[in-house]
């Protein structure tokens, strides 16, 4: 057993990644050696190994848990075994102290295989009904960390407790000088930041182009469109600057940005509320998702942090329509805010992790 060594895991979305990515440079200032086991071609590996280069990363074998029928629901399940024998391999060789796990479906044969070395497990769910995955995790858990009361129920009450949103603390150190050179926009004009994930939302993409003209008149548009989905016709276009995706760029963005247009991811619509920024919530469709961006937002909706767009409802006049309303209860929204639970550090967090460690 080595002490000093912490694996963590997690991935599939950024949501899976994020939190790993705030606690990796904690852990690091305290002297623990880290690796990461994720997926040979998920969004975390290319996160993880571009962000921390001297953190090891290790691909494993995983496949994706179906609560529906699916013909690879017969072979996913040897993937995830093969993904078990790996991730016991590189548990036997790192021998660390704990293990952390962010969830999505790579995490699983990880948490499995930590449980048989009698390495303990430490899990994190952002969401308020946990994800297929960290459901399975949960038995094979220490412990289970979450961002919601309202989770609690759904998890073994003896191990599991809420310890409210964790935010990165640089997303507060955005600079408006390096946003007006990112985007050629001024810092002093209202700015709409739109996002729909690392992977674009093609309906949402859609109601922005509907209704760029109306929009551009009065707002600058920070649209992250998602990877492979920039619009080549609108380059230049005044009063819009279209990214794929961005990450160290992020903090920036949101400083010059008055609303945000999103998802319903539970890691980011909280930290737009630690920013206190007025939100749209447009979460993905319960034909899309197992519903729990629908749950996230509704949470938010009903406390005051801003409104919520069905994806079933979104239409060019409906949501140009929700952008006003945004836009005209700003201080409401702000109020409400301000009044809301303070989130911890990465670092709280680190020490209430470490406080489990074998």
């Amino acid at each position: 057993m080595n002490n000093n060594t912490i694996v963590l895991t997690g991935g599939g979305t950024a949501g899976h990644v994020s939190l790993n990515e705030a606690i990796i440079p904690e852990l690091i200032e305290k002297g623990y050696k880290l690796h990461y086991i994720g997926s040979s071609d998920g969004i975390e590996k290319s996160i993880i190994t571009k962000s921390f280069p001297s953190v090891p990363y290790q691909a494993i074998s995983n496949g994706k848990l179906r609560r529906y029928f699916s013909i690879k629901n017969f072979s996913d399940p040897f993937k995830v075994l093969y993904g078990t024998i790996q991730a016991t391999r590189i548990i036997k060789k790192v021998k660390p102290s704990l293990v952390f796990s962010k969830g999505g479906f790579v995490s699983v044969p990880v948490v499995i295989a930590a449980k048989f070395a009698n390495i303990p497990v430490v899990i994190h769910e952002s969401d308020i009904t946990p994800g297929l995955a960290n459901k399975i995790a949960s038995s094979f858990a220490k412990h289970i960390f979450t961002t919601f009361e309202e989770t609690l129920k759904y998890l073994p009450a003896e191990k599991a407790s809420a310890i409210g949103a964790i935010i990165r603390p640089d997303l507060f150190n955005g600079n408006e000088l390096i946003a007006e050179q990112l985007t050629g926009f001024k810092a002093n004009k209202e700015t709409i930041i739109i996002m729909g994930g690392s992977q674009g939302a093609a309906k949402i993409n859609e109601a922005i182009y509907d209704n760029l003209d109306e929009l551009t008149k009065k707002y600058q548009i920070i649209h992250l469109c998602g990877k492979g989905n920039l619009n080549a016709s609108l380059k230049g276009k005044p009063n819009y600057m279209a990214f794929e995706y961005v990450t160290n760029e992020l903090p920036h963005l949101l400083k010059i940005s008055d609303y945000v247009i999103t998802r319903a991811g539970s890691n980011s619509i909280f930290e737009f509320l630690a920013l206190k920024k007025p939100m749209l919530l447009i979460p993905l469709s319960i034909q899309a998702s197992r519903g729990d961006q629908i749950l996230n937002a509704n949470y938010f909706e009903n406390r005051g942090f801003g409104l919520v767009l069905e994806e079933e409802n979104l239409t060019q006049q409906t949501f140009l329509e929700s952008i006003t309303k945004l836009i005209n209860n700003k201080e409401t929204f702000i109020d409400k805010q301000k009044a809301a639970n303070p989130s911890k550090t990465p670092a709280q967090f680190v020490e209430i992790l470490l406080s489990h460690k074998k």
